[in-house]
Order: C-alpha cells, then sequence, then structure tokens
C-alpha cells in the first residue's frame, strides 16, 4: 500500500507522559481507536521519538522529569515543527498555566482528569485541520529548493531539476519530513509498497541518485546520513 495513493493512513501520536497508568490509559484507547501510538515516559525521550518517528500530533504532559513540557513543547518548534499539533495535558487549570502552555507553543490543552472521548475529539479536530493545511499547500520548499506538487517540477536556485517518479515521490517525503530523522523501513513504507523487500538497499541507492541531482553541485547539502539510524533532510 502506498502512502502516495489515496489510500487510508494510519496518523501516528507520540504520547509524553511520566504516569504509566495515565500513558496507558491514553494508548490503548487512541490504539482502539484505530491510532498508531508512541510512549515516552519523559521529554528527552520523546524529543529523541519525534525525529525518529512520522508523528502527526504530540499529547504532552506538562510535568515531566528533567525537561518539563513547556520546555518540550518549545523544543519541539524550535527544532522546526511549526505545524505539528501539541494537546498539553495539566493539572493546573489556571488561567496562568493553560497561557503558559499555549505560549509555549501548544494547541490545545486538557485539564487532569478528562474525558477520554473528549481528548479524542481535540485530537481529530487538530488532526483533521493539520490535513486541510497540508494539502492546501502544493509547494515545498527548503531554503533556495521548491517542489511543485501540482506541477510535479524540482526548481533549485532558479533552475529545474529532473526527476524520476520515484526519486520525485522520495523527495516529496523527506522534504514533508524535514528535520526528522527517516529510517530506511520509514522510508520504504512511504515511498515504495509496504510489502517491499526490507532486506533490499534501494533507499540508499535512491538517496544517492537524489543527491547527485540537488545536492552535488551546490556548497549547502540538504540531504544527510544520520550514522545508524536513516537520513535527514535539513539546512546544514
Amino acid at each position: 500500500m502506498n502512502n502516495f495513493k489515496n489510500d487510508i493512513i494510519i496518523k501516528q501520536i507520540l504520547v509524553i507522559e511520566d504516569e504509566p497508568n495515565v500513558a496507558a490509559f491514553i494508548s490503548q484507547g487512541l490504539q482502539e481507536s484505530g491510532y498508531k501510538v508512541f510512549v515516552a515516559y519523559d521529554g528527552l525521550n520523546g524529543l529523541k521519538l519525534l525525529k525518529q518517528k512520522q508523528i502527526d500530533l504530540v499529547v504532552l504532559d506538562i510535568i515531566l522529569p528533567g525537561i518539563d513540557g513547556l520546555a518540550v513543547a518549545g523544543r519541539i518548534r524550535q527544532l522546526g515543527y511549526e505545524s505539528l499539533p501539541i494537546i498539553m495535558l495539566t493539572a493546573l487549570g489556571t488561567t496562568e498555566n493553560i497561557v503558559k502552555g499555549l505560549d509555549s507553543g501548544a494547541d490545545d490543552y486538557l485539564i487532569k482528569p478528562f474525558k477520554f472521548k473528549e481528548l479524542l475529539a481535540r485530537i481529530r479536530a487538530r488532526t483533521r485541520k493539520k490535513d486541510i493545511i497540508e494539502n492546501s499547500n502544493r509547494m515545498l520548499t527548503i531554503e533556495d529548493l521548491e517542489l511543485n506538487l501540482d506541477a510535479k517540477i524540482a526548481v533549485r536556485a532558479g533552475k529545474e531539476i529532473k526527476l524520476t517518479s520515484t526519486e520525485f515521490r522520495l523527495l516529496e517525503y523527506l522534504l514533508k519530513n524535514k528535520n526528522r530523522v527517516l529510517s530506511r523501513v520509514d522510508i520504504l513504507e512511504n515511498v515504495w509498497d509496504i510489502n517491499f523487500n526490507m532486506g533490499t538497499n534501494v533507499v540508499d541507492v535512491y538517496v544517492n541518485y537524489l543527491r547527485n541531482k540537488i545536492d552535488k553541485k551546490f556548497d549547502t547539502k540538504f540531504i544527510h546520513t544520520v550514522v545508524g539510524m536513516g537520513y535527514i533532510l535539513k539546512v546544514e
């Protein structure tokens, strides 16, 4: 199943919550509602998972060990995830605390204890809004590289770059997930068929093809290898 066709795409939710019972409650409910869920019990591991997975929404507790949820939300925005929805969970329901959460980068908040149906409704609303924004943005860019999804044209520094259909899909996926580390399995599942032979080195071959076309002749490189993890598209 190719995610670039009109197939049903399973949304992936990252839950950052240090209370195991609460995390399990949210995770189980979301999985039963058709979502794929990743759980982190502290902020640093949450940020690590965010870079490794293609996350569609973050459910984030404020009170966490190490760095708190406010700092985590701020870091998520600093890493370039401007449109990633963040729903913050707080036991502190005062206006001041809610404002702090929203100012840190959160899009929405829920006060503990909450009803799961309400969380689910918030998640549906936020992911739906994200989809509308992304579907209306038919031009993907990073610095001087542009990808026109309607005309199927790639341009860097004002010059058109000829891409094969597979190279175009690969670049589209990398651009839609810029600043995220993408594993070879992530790329295979989203650019090629989900049942594609996972033992192949086709990802490395096509990343190399793409590098030769969009990076080789330029001082600023966009596609970077993260040893042992995969690839990331970002400004060096």
